[in-house]
């Protein structure tokens, strides 16, 4: 655990016994605000190719898994591995159509858990239970996909849910005995840094394990982008220097045994638009501490 807040890898060490490593997934689920149940094209800055830019081509789940791992285990032969389903919303199908993915991926040798992200709204209560009922044997994580507590916010960048949404997953998932992980969004269609840490404020209330936060990322082939470039909307293009003390203030509201999984999200630089900020996460999580170290010398 680093001293300024808790890590991803002091949760994951409370839960297995050696190093973990996720391997991510494309088990082909769809989204229902891209397939119409809900709405039209998905969430307006979402490109699902800027975070997951390999796709499972066909392969089968156990198939992109094997590939993954030989990747890792040359280096770390000891490695156990978390199947992590993780392009478009990885509950969005019948319980049983579910299940037998997070089987087959189950199946594999030394994948030791599940981490599976979604909608909050998404989460129906038989799967909820089927998934209980595997947790208690092997560790699964649920990450909802909250982006913001404002409602208003919510059905500007088109996310076909509401914060309460997020709250009833959260509490659901939790008592069901699931760890859970929200994503945050910072910087979403006018949203203010008070705006920001409220949402951080609202997380810290709930039953939540992990979280997960990233700037916003204006991407190309995304109807944020084309509306930005049309006049119809504009986004807050945070600086390095703004978003590191954004983040600051956001280990500082946010309930300290939350673990925070990363602050920034790095997309291929042919589909990025803005902020091209030319830092690796690792770069930009030494920039933090930098600034939490300076920050805590200046209270002694």
């Amino acid at each position: 655990m680093n001293p300024y807040y808790r890590d991803y890898a002091d949760f994951l060490a409370g839960k297995f016994p050696g190093k973990v490593q996720k391997l991510p997934v494309d088990a082909g689920f769809s989204c229902p605000n891209r397939d119409g149940t809900l709405g039209y094209g998905g969430c307006v800055y979402c490109n699902n190719r800027s975070f997951s830019p390999l796709s499972g081509d066909g392969l089968t789940i156990r198939r992109q898994l094997e590939d993954a791992k030989r990747f890792f285990s040359r280096k770390y032969p000891a490695m156990k591995y978390l199947a992590y389903f993780q392009s478009h919303t990885n509950t969005y199908a019948s319980a049983d159509k579910a299940m037998a993915l997070y089987r087959e991926a189950l199946g594999v040798d030394d994948v030791v858990g599940l981490v599976i992200a979604t909608r909050p709204d998404c989460m129906p209560d038989e799967l909820l239970a089927e998934l209980a009922s595997i947790n208690r044997r092997t560790p699964v994580i649920i990450e909802y996909g909250a982006e913001s507590s404002h409602d208003d916010t919510l059905r500007r960048i088109n996310r076909c849910h509401l914060w309460q949404d997020t709250v009833d997953a959260v509490r659901r998932t939790a008592a069901a005995g699931i760890s859970v992980g929200l994503h945050l969004i910072m910087g979403l269609p006018g949203e203010t840094d008070d705006m920001m840490l409220t949402t951080v404020e609202r997380v810290s209330v709930l039953p939540v394990d992990t979280v997960k936060l990233h700037q916003l990322q204006v991407i190309s082939d995304t109807r944020l982008a084309a509306d930005i470039a049309a006049g119809r909307e504009s986004v807050d293009t945070m600086s390095v220097d703004r978003y590191i003390n954004l983040c600051c203030n956001v280990i500082k509201r946010l309930r300290s045994d939350i673990a925070i999984e990363r602050f920034v999200s790095q997309s291929p630089g042919d589909m990025l638009i803005s902020p091209r900020w030319g830092l690796k996460s690792g770069e930009f999580v030494e920039l933090l501490h930098r600034r939490l170290s300076q920050r805590s010398s200046r209270r002694m």
